[in-house]
């Protein structure tokens, strides 16, 4: 079976691509801090015929996180599929308040622990001719929001490298891609204030792993 990994994987989003995912097919390996939360959304997804298993990894810490991916690989066998969507929180600093003290957890989290993921599947995939990258930003990574500075930057620096792989994996069979939602991904969001629901969101990201038709959706368009 093919696997999808999920870093960052939480209720919302996570639990959506774990269904969408796993309702074709796919086993989905889930990566974030709390086993406890893990465990939950593993039930869960197993609910709906979904095989899932939890791998506990602190995405701050490249070792961690290496090490969560590199269990799973041996548990499903090969990562197909890396989804990197971890929240980072909404910390509020403005551009002339950024240093780089409080610059850098945002840039540890969003940038490292995504080059860490990345590096940790993609020599198999590159082995196999095949594979799928998949990285969720902000809106703020394209039009920067003055009080979320710190987020905007290493976001920014995410979305500016995923092109670069982008081009750079495209003609060895593999497809690197970004998604920009400028949105609550929520069901029940407050009035006035633009959303998406989960379920939703995650059928784009199938529609890109299956169709690798752009580089960067950005949501809502």
């Amino acid at each position: 079976m093919p696997t999808i990994a999920i870093v960052g994987a939480g209720p919302g989003l996570g639990a959506s691509l774990g269904k969408v995912f796993g309702g074709h097919g796919y086993d989905v390996a889930l990566i974030s801090r709390s086993k406890d939360n893990l465990d939950a959304l593993a039930a869960s997804l197993t609910e709906h015929g979904v095989t899932a298993e939890g791998f506990a990894a602190d995405v701050a810490d490249p070792a961690s996180l290496t090490a969560a991916l590199e269990t799973a690989t041996a548990r499903f066998g090969r990562i197909d599929v890396l989804e990197f969507s971890p929240y980072a929180g909404l910390v509020q600093v403005s551009p002339a308040e950024v240093t780089i003290d409080n610059l850098a957890p945002a840039i540890q989290e969003i940038l490292y622990g995504a080059v860490a993921a990345t590096q940790a599947v993609l020599p198999a995939m590159i082995e196999a001719g095949a594979g799928t990258l998949l990285y969720t930003t902000g809106g703020g990574a394209i039009s920067p929001y003055p009080f979320l500075a710190t987020l905007n930057a290493a976001q920014a620096g995410l979305r500016n490298w995923v092109h670069n792989l982008h081009n750079a994996l495209a003609d060895q069979g593999i497809y690197a891609g970004v998604v920009a939602v400028n949105a609550m991904i929520s069901d029940n969001a407050p009035d006035g204030y633009p959303a998406i629901a989960p379920d939703a969101l995650a059928r784009h990201y199938w529609d890109l792993h299956t169709h690798h038709s752009q580089t960067e959706l950005v949501l809502p368009a």
